[in-house]
């Protein structure tokens, strides 16, 4: 099959987040299962189509730059700034891919609902159209300070492709029932789990000096959280997990990721304020991928507190390099982790829960590393990229009516 995936999102230029790294693995799956694989990703500046061959996956980047992208770029001047991306997102991904397919014809374009690379497409060529759920605007905005239009606005724009595609995939049970329940939908999403190339992640190598290079402790135990410090990832609840955790163990704690909202000086730094701690607590802001996954690879535990969450990469990398995750018991995170098999599950919301997770974890070791294991041979077992890309392969070939 000739496929093109469209994402915005995608490494390195504008990877940063799970659509990106869902549709590099991905790209990368389906590509060694045979088929012709196209990207058409975005850009950060006006770039008109230019192409790369990367190890076999044709990458397309363009941005466009023309009168209608100014107009809808001062629709985020007025305050609508989501509305505002998705719109620009939904006409540049039109404009690409016509000039693609001067080109080329498509047997299937797979495009993420988060984004609304689709909008504008769906309409013209549903039949060959899937669109891919991840974490639709109506159900993560509100834990963001967003004007209520421009959610409302931003939702109805993703709605345009998924509510007119017959064929839909979604990453975990939960963002496919919560989607058809908040949304309404043309077809029932098939759930296709993340899928992550373990060959292409095994074989990063170690960097000795990174420990130095941040200043982190090399005689300490380290609990490791990935990822921007926001209300969705539970950012509010870092300070009083430090303040049970740090007090009680000789642990070093390290967020690694932008903290745009100052919820380290806000809420986490005061509540440590005055505590006699015998750990530490690391902000080392936002880091390269590869210094990332080398924390990952070197933590004890790996902490993801997050309020909604639904297949996140970071808890499939943990997971891959055999780390016990602790994540909250809600969204898709007890379809990824069976509590006591492969990693733990606290409440929701409660840093003392999840503050008592984490030091069972310290305190004994056999079960880390059997948490560990577990975590290994699931990913193994059921997050494969090709494995992952041969189910969607049987979706695409679907009968979309």
């Amino acid at each position: 099959m000739k496929i093109a995936l469209l994402s915005h999102e995608y490494p390195p230029q504008t990877g940063f987040g799970g659509i990106g790294t869902y549709t590099w693995h991905h790209a990368r799956g389906l590509h060694q299962l045979g088929h012709e694989v196209h990207v058409l990703a975005g850009a950060r500046q006006a770039q008109a189509l230019h192409t790369v061959d990367d190890q076999g996956v044709l990458v397309h980047r363009f941005w466009a730059g023309d009168a209608a992208m100014q107009c809808l770029g001062a629709v985020g001047r007025l305050g609508w700034r989501w509305t505002s991306q998705r719109l620009q997102n939904a006409w540049s991904m039109a404009r690409g891919l016509a000039l693609l397919q001067r080109q080329h014809r498509f047997d299937v374009l797979e495009m993420p609902e988060c984004g609304a690379e689709g909008a504008l497409l769906s309409r013209r060529m549903p039949e060959r159209c899937v669109v891919r759920l991840h974490s639709p605007a109506q159900l993560i905005m509100p834990f963001y300070e967003v004007r209520s239009r421009d959610m409302r606005w931003c939702a109805w724009v993703e709605r345009q492709a998924m509510q007119r595609t017959r064929r839909l995939s979604a990453c975990s049970r939960f963002v496919a029932q919560e989607t058809a329940r908040a949304v309404g939908l043309a077809s029932s999403p098939q759930v296709i789990s993340n899928g992550l190339d373990l060959a292409w992640f095994d074989a990063a190598q170690a960097d000795d000096g990174l420990w130095r290079t941040l200043g982190l402790p090399t005689d300490r135990a380290v609990v490791l959280f990935t990822g921007r410090l926001e209300k969705r990832k539970g950012a509010s609840l870092f300070g009083r997990i430090a303040a049970r955790l740090l007090q009680t163990h000789d642990v070093s704690l390290v967020l690694a990721g932008d903290d745009l909202f100052g919820h380290l000086k806000r809420e986490v730094l005061p509540a440590l304020d005055g505590l006699r701690l015998r750990g530490s607590l690391h902000h080392v802001g936002h880091r390269p991928i590869g210094e990332i996954r080398e924390l990952v690879r070197r933590c004890d535990v790996f902490l993801l507190p997050s309020l909604w969450e639904n297949c996140p990469y970071s808890a499939i990398e943990a997971m891959a390099a055999g780390r016990p995750v602790v994540a909250a018991r809600q969204g898709g995170m007890p379809e990824l982790i069976s509590d006591g098999e492969d990693g733990l599950l606290a409440t929701t919301g409660d840093p003392e829960d999840f503050a008592r997770c984490v030091g069972r974890l310290l305190d004994d070791a056999a079960l880390r590393q059997r948490l560990g294991r577990g975590a290994r041979d699931t990913v193994v077992r059921r997050h494969r990229h090709v494995d992952i890309a041969r189910q969607a392969v049987a979706l695409y070939q679907q009968d979309p009516q």
